[in-house]
């Protein structure tokens, strides 16, 4: 299925290796436990935010990559991890039902199974009606802009949530990566971000050792509410208090067993909670079409024909997930910025990082060691990785030669990209708000065709995306 590239060990400058190669499967197995690392932690992460069982989402996120690698004939390269853009909707079905824990689990992926429906339904639309289709409603200017608000939209993860744990172990890690990537041009030089995890992991340790237990706030851990007594009730105000801690905490791991079944359960579907999800359709069909032009642009590859392929089978994933208990899913711009640092874009590593992803779903021990990667060595890898994203979207301005002049690009482009980074957040009304990315892009979406109507301006050319074909990411 994938030819060897050259020796199988060594790209020569400028090479890249393509959805259709691969290197030797020992280096294979690397590239993939790479991939595994970079989507884990949002994957782990956004279903605990959610409320659903992160190993469900693990191991189903390795079941929709596969789906998602067959349905687009391996011509895209992704990894479908968990979606951050149902978060807004799921809180809200979560409020509507109380303390209700077990019956808003289903009523939620009830929910999120007819969006990915729906999804799916988007993507058929766009493969029958041609690529089009997607130059009139996505042109360069929203796509560029779509790419970056989803790397720089991240941003308040890394500022918020990772850096803050430990932020010399962040930038130890950064720095670590910096110089993996820049100094080792071989093997080493392309799991440079693996090679950073684990330097971080383990200076973690040594710290733990050297200095003893650190004091930063670890996110929904020691919750108290306003007035400094811990939360008794679910639903409570609540803001994680710092306290001291380790690092490095293996208990879980300890604990955990080696071999277990995910708990999973079946949807249960009701028609208000599926409108309150419904919006976040059109962050993710612009959030796909973003991704695959990125790869596109990073593989010299016109992908064009399989974005109606991809949106469907990013449908087609969820809805598969969300029928067992698991999280909705999207391409991850995580892996994307794996694949713009190694210049690996083999479909085989994908393959092999959705086995490994299935078998951590069902080994619990596996899945509490990754999870008990520290915030801070996290912090240090995903400000690369959602950097690196972000300026792809730059790239695609630049290499179709988007005018900035013309305030109809401008303006809402620059209004989204400020909305995602933010994020901001806006009530639209019972409970539902828009926030971040999925906020971001309407604005950028819907803003550059409102005032591209009422300035009577015509779309963009197709042939901009054209001019991209054959160039690689270098």
């Amino acid at each position: 299925m994938w030819t060897k590239h050259g020796d199988g060990k060594h790209l020569a400058p400028g090479e890249v290796v393509r959805p259709d190669e691969r290197l030797s499967w020992p280096r294979m197995v690397g590239f993939g436990a790479q991939h595994v690392i970079a989507m884990f932690g949002a994957t782990f992460v956004f279903p605990l935010v959610m409320g659903l069982d992160p190993n469900v989402a693990v191991m189903m996120s390795g079941v929709a990559t596969i789906l998602f690698l067959l349905i687009v004939n391996g011509k895209v390269p992704s990894y479908l991890g968990t979606s951050a853009s149902f978060v807004g909707g799921v809180f809200a079905i979560r409020a509507v039902a109380g303390g209700d824990t077990a019956g808003a689990d289903a009523v939620v992926t009830g929910a999120i199974l007819v969006a990915g429906f729906v999804l799916a339904l988007a993507g058929l639309a766009i493969h029958f009606l041609g690529v089009q289709i997607i130059h009139r409603v996505f042109p360069p200017v929203v796509t560029g802009a779509v790419v970056m608000l989803i790397g720089f939209g991240l941003a308040y993860v890394v500022a918020d949530v990772y850096w803050t744990q430990d932020h010399w172990v962040a930038l130890v890690t950064m720095l670590v990566t910096f110089l993996v990537i820049v100094l080792f041009k071989g093997f080493v030089g392309r799991i440079a971000v693996l090679v950073g995890l684990v330097a971080g992991f383990a200076l973690s340790w040594v710290l733990d050792r050297l200095s003893g237990p650190i004091t930063s706030v670890l996110p929904g851990a020691n919750l108290r509410d306003a007035a400094g007594n811990l939360c008794p009730v679910e639903g409570t105000y609540c803001v994680a208090t710092a306290f001291p801690h380790d690092r490095v905490n293996l208990d879980a791991v300890a604990e955990a067993p080696w071999f277990g079944i995910p708990d999973f359960h079946a949807p249960d579907f009701r028609a208000s909670a599926v409108l309150l999800v419904l919006p976040a359709v059109i962050a993710l069909i612009a959030e796909n079409i973003g991704h695959v032009k990125a790869v596109g642009e990073m593989t010299g590859a016109d992908v064009d024909p399989y974005v109606g392929r991809a949106v469907l089978a990013d449908g087609a994933a969820t809805m598969v997930t969300s029928a067992v208990g698991g999280s909705p899913t999207t391409t991850y711009a995580e892996n994307i910025g794996v694949m713009a640092a190694t210049k690996v874009y083999s479909t085989a590593a994908y393959y092999i990082a959705a086995v490994i992803a299935i078998l951590f779903g069902l080994c619990p021990k596996f899945g509490a060691l990754v999870a008990a990667t520290p915030g801070g060595v996290l912090g240090g890898v995903t400000v690369i990785l959602y950097g690196m994203i972000g300026l792809l979207g730059a790239k695609i301005w630049i290499e179709n030669r988007v005018d900035f002049a013309d305030p109809v690009n401008m303006v809402p482009t620059g209004a989204g990209i400020i909305l995602a980074v933010g994020p901001v957040t806006h009530l639209v009304g019972g409970g539902f708000t828009l926030e971040g990315i999925a906020f971001g892009t309407i604005v950028v979406l819907g803003g550059y065709h409102l005032l591209r109507a009422i300035s009577r301006r015509t779309p963009e050319p197709g042939a901009s995306v054209e001019s991209t074909a054959g160039k690689g990411a270098g």
